[in-house]
Order: C-alpha cells, then sequence, then structure tokens
C-alpha cells in the first residue's frame, strides 16, 4: 500500500512540474486529479481501515479487490462545495486577466473617442486646411488601435485556440504594430506641420502645402503597412521561442527597432518644438507692443509644449525603454504594466490635438446643443497655434 501511495504521489509531482507555470495562463489555474487507473479516495480509506493484524499481502489483496470491485469516487465529491474544480473539456474558458481587461477597455474608449473626432471633421466642411487632414489621419490610426486592442481580447478569450489560426494570430499582431506606429508618425507630422507653418506663415495656406500633406499622410501609412505585415511575412518567433520579445510573437530584434524608431522620433520632437518656441518668442518680441502680453503668450506656449511632449513621453517611454530590455521570459504582469500606458496615448491624442482645437470644440458644441458658449474663441486657429 505505502508503494502504490508513493508510485501515485510522484507520478502526480512529475505531470506538475513538467507544465510550464504561467501567472496568466488559464491552465495553471485548473484542478488536476490523478485518472481513473491510480487508487481513488475511496479504495485508499478502505485500505487503511483494514485490521492492523492483517499480513502484508492480505491487507494489499483485500485493498486491490475492493478498488476493482467498487467504483472509484468522483474527486469533485471529495471536496466542499467551495473548492470544487471547474468542469474541464475543450468550451472551458480561459481564466481572464485583469489586465487584460484594462486593455479592452482602454481600447474601446479609445475607438469611441476618436469615432467621435472623424465624425465632427468629417461632417464639418471648414475643418479642411492640412492641420485637420493630419488630425483626422491621426484619429483613423488611434481608432484602428482601440479596435485592434478590443480584437485581441475577443480572440484570445472568446474563441478556442484550435479555432483561431496562426495566421490570424500574425495578422492581428501586425495589425496592432501598424496602427501604433501611424499613430506615433502622425504625432511627429503633426508637429513638423507646426514647424512650417511658423517658418513659412504667408506660403503656408496653398494648394501645394495641402497636396505636400496628403503626400506625407499616404507615406506614412505605406510605411506602417510595411511594418504591419512583417511578423506574417516571416519576422516572427513562432520557430524560436528563445528569440521573442516580451510581446509574442514579436522577435526581440524588431521590437528593439521599433522602440529605437520610436526615440528617434521623440527626439525629433524634442528638437523641433525647441525651434517653435524660439521661432514664436521671436515673433512675439517683434508684435508685442507690451511687455505683460509677452509675458503670457510666452507662458502659455511653454506650458503647452510642455503638455504635449510631457503626455507623449510619459506614455510611451516606459513601453519603449521596456522593449529594448525584455524578453520572453520577463512575468506577463510587467509587459501589461508598460503596454497600458501606451495604449492610454491613443486616448490622450484627441484631448491635446483635437478638443483643445477652437475650431473642433465650436462643432462638437453646435453638433450636440446646436450652440457655443459666448467665452469660446472666435478667432480661427491655426496649426502655428502652438
Amino acid at each position: 500500500m505505502i508503494l502504490s501511495l508513493a508510485a501515485t504521489m510522484s507520478s502526480g509531482e512529475g505531470a506538475l512540474n513538467s507544465s510550464s507555470l504561467d501567472p496568466f495562463d488559464s491552465s495553471t489555474l485548473l484542478w488536476s486529479f490523478p485518472d481513473g487507473n491510480s487508487s481513488s479516495p475511496s479504495s485508499s480509506s478502505s485500505s487503511f481501515s483494514s485490521s492492523p493484524s492483517s499480513s502484508p499481502s492480505s491487507s494489499s489483496s483485500s485493498s486491490s479487490s475492493s478498488s476493482s470491485s467498487s467504483p472509484s469516487a468522483d474527486p469533485a465529491q471529495t471536496l466542499s462545495p467551495g473548492l470544487q474544480p471547474p468542469a474541464a473539456g475543450p468550451g472551458l474558458p480561459r481564466a481572464v486577466s485583469p489586465w487584460a481587461v484594462a486593455l479592452c477597455v482602454t481600447g474601446t474608449l479609445v475607438a469611441c473617442e476618436n469615432a467621435l473626432v472623424l465624425a465632427v471633421l468629417f461632417y464639418t466642411p471648414a475643418l479642411r486646411a492640412p492641420m485637420f487632414v493630419l488630425m483626422g489621419s491621426l484619429a483613423s490610426a488611434d481608432l484602428l488601435a482601440g479596435l485592434g486592442l478590443v480584437l485581441h481580447f475577443a480572440l484570445a478569450y472568446l474563441v478556442d485556440e484550435s479555432q483561431r489560426g496562426t495566421a490570424v494570430t500574425l495578422l492581428l499582431v501586425g495589425f496592432l504594430i501598424a496602427a501604433f506606429s501611424a499613430s506615433v508618425l502622425h504625432i511627429l507630422a503633426i508637429t513638423v506641420d507646426r514647424y512650417l507653418s511658423l517658418c513659412n506663415a504667408l506660403t503656408y495656406h496653398t494648394e501645394r502645402t495641402l497636396t505636400f500633406t496628403y503626400a506625407a499622410v499616404a507615406l506614412i501609412w505605406a510605411g506602417c503597412l510595411a511594418l504591419g505585415l512583417l511578423p506574417a511575412l516571416g519576422w516572427n518567433c513562432l520557430a524560436d521561442r528563445a528569440a521573442c520579445s516580451a510581446c509574442r510573437p514579436v522577435t526581440r530584434g524588431n521590437a528593439v527597432a521599433l522602440a529605437s524608431l520610436f526615440l528617434l522620433v521623440f527626439a525629433a520632437m524634442l528638437q523641433l518644438y525647441l525651434q517653435i518656441c524660439r521661432i514664436a518668442l521671436r515673433h512675439a518680441q517683434q508684435i508685442a507692443v507690451q511687455h505683460h502680453f509677452l509675458a503670457v503668450s510666452t507662458t502659455k506656449g511653454v506650458s503647452t509644449l510642455s503638455v504635449v511632449l510631457g503626455s507623449f513621453g510619459l506614455c510611451w517611454l516606459p513601453f519603449a525603454l521596456y522593449s529594448m530590455v525584455a524578453d520572453a521570459s520577463y512575468p506577463a504582469a510587467y509587459t501589461y504594466a508598460a503596454a497600458l500606458p501606451a495604449a492610454a496615448g491613443s486616448f490622450l491624442n484627441p484631448v491635446v490635438y483635437a478638443f483643445r482645437n477652437p475650431d473642433v470644440q465650436k462643432s462638437l458644441w453646435l453638433a450636440c446643443c446646436g450652440c457655443f458658449p459666448s467665452g469660446l474663441s472666435l478667432r480661427a486657429r491655426t496649426s502655428s497655434d502652438v
């Protein structure tokens, strides 16, 4: 009897050690029990209830005969109602991670908010300047990013793994890469547009500027589409798990390249906004009549630039730096904690670039209540207004 118990315990322990423990993997949260060939709780209790004076051979034979004659008891019935395991089966849903729920909720809010921006820009014919073209393209990128997060949650937790193929997973990962890359590059394009509107204030509102804006938007989307196709074209770590980054199935090399691209974009934005501050300060000195006006306008411009750069850096710098040093061995909680602020950046973009614009505010007020407040500025705002 002791030998049979030892064999059962050793086989259960080996099965436990052979499984990979992932804090967000639902397979580690399920109860596991020995199969029908091992000794059941009822047979064990019957063995221990045998007479102490019986010989080892008689006790082993009686225990084997009792286990063979009586059906094995259901393990779930030996547990209290609060500890009963879930029913195993192919349709058993995965344990939902709270981090994944947070990303899904963020994606839903991002999609709804940017859809509102697109609706305002589409139904307002006056908002057709190059600045609003870039603003609408940025909102489109953030809308796709939010929808991608929702689709990722749906495929991970609502669709069985056997029903979704590898191609679908790779295409969804590429979709997210393309959408978020387009969001970051459009923010850089808006910064360049503000810089050019200050340097070429007299020739900014021309047909050539609008054509150049459409060409820049098309080039950004083409480049981001190429980045999104890389995982499906073979740049993934499905064949070599050791080459995976923290965001599987993206390879470590691709993650480092994307993070380096973001750092270059952030450095370019910082340099351009410094130049914008210098140009705005020089223009203010030339047209200012009173020192008080100069101080107020300069302070407002610096505070606006601080909000733009601060929100962009706080949202994306943690994820970029984490992607450069992390790999597949890092805990999933770290990856979620770094990715959530980056996803929240797409939620802040409409607030920073669209809802602060007086023309967009007027359109929102007209769409919601048919009027706009008297304190709202009626001056047309240009992209040079920082």
